[in-house]
């Protein structure tokens, strides 16, 4: 069974969404593994003297989770219960 992250992404470009879009997936895929969507969250522009200074985008990555080492797994499981003490009266 895989289980996989979601995590929100900034981008910008100053030629178009297309290009912000790609700017995002390209540096998600530098630093996360196993990378496999992204959906576009938001889309706006800034402008500045009239004219559309940048596209910028939030785009969410989906990325699955490695699978941890068997060894690794049997030692992330929850505490064992300390041993109860006797009531001495």
């Amino acid at each position: 069974m895989s289980v996989a992250r979601v995590t929100e992404i900034s981008a910008g470009s100053t030629k178009s969404f297309e290009d912000a879009i790609a700017v995002a997936v390209t540096r998600a895929n530098q630093t996360l593994r196993n990378v496999r969507s992204a959906w576009v969250k938001e889309q706006h522009v800034t402008v500045a003297n009239g004219k559309i200074a940048e596209f910028r985008v939030n785009v969410l990555v989906t990325f699955v989770l490695e699978e941890a080492p068997a060894r690794a797994r049997a030692t992330r499981g929850p505490r064992a219960a300390a041993p109860r003490r006797r009531a001495t009266r």
